[in-house]
């Protein structure tokens, strides 16, 4: 009876302890693995010829910069309206938060407009309309492996509806 109790006891301790564990963050290197995915992507969808990508490339590169900056600018300035909204600002305070985010919403929407016009002095409009494509395929793509929870580990089959 003491033996069983005993290897019960081992048996609990080692289950808490690796359940204690914290697991492996399937977040580790996912920015990493998500541009090499997209890069990757994008050069089969746009089927774009080695010339071409030494071209689009840098291009991209400086749009994706700009654009990552600027969400990262609307963001911001988003939490500070929020914030002065949730304190109750009023007058220069609140119309300083709601001109800060609609300018930065703006400039967000500018670099958006002049992308299409950076990319064809590189590609041809074909290519380029290929590159919207491809860029939407993409993240409708990742939405999906969102929604199937694979983006962790194997693939799962997709929720019956």
């Amino acid at each position: 009876m003491k033996r069983f109790l005993l290897s019960a006891a081992v048996l609990l301790a080692a289950f808490v302890s690796v359940t204690a564990q914290p697991r492996p963050r399937c977040e580790e290197g996912w920015r990493d693995r998500f541009r090499s995915e997209k890069v990757a992507f994008l050069t089969s969808e746009m089927d774009i010829t080695p010339a071409e990508a030494e071209k689009f490339w840098p291009v991209y590169n400086q749009l994706q910069d700009e654009r990552n900056a600027a969400q990262k600018e609307v963001m911001d300035a988003y939490r500070e309206l929020e914030t002065a909204v949730a304190e109750g600002k009023t007058g220069k305070k609140m119309e300083s938060a709601l001109d800060r985010y609609r300018d930065a919403v703006k400039k967000r929407h500018e670099i958006s407009d002049t992308a299409c016009e950076r990319l064809k002095k590189v590609l041809p409009a074909e290519k380029v309309a290929k590159y919207y494509v491809s860029e939407e395929k993409f993240r409708r793509e990742q939405i999906h492996r969102l929604h199937r929870n694979d983006h962790c580990g194997p693939e799962r089959p997709a929720p019956a509806r």
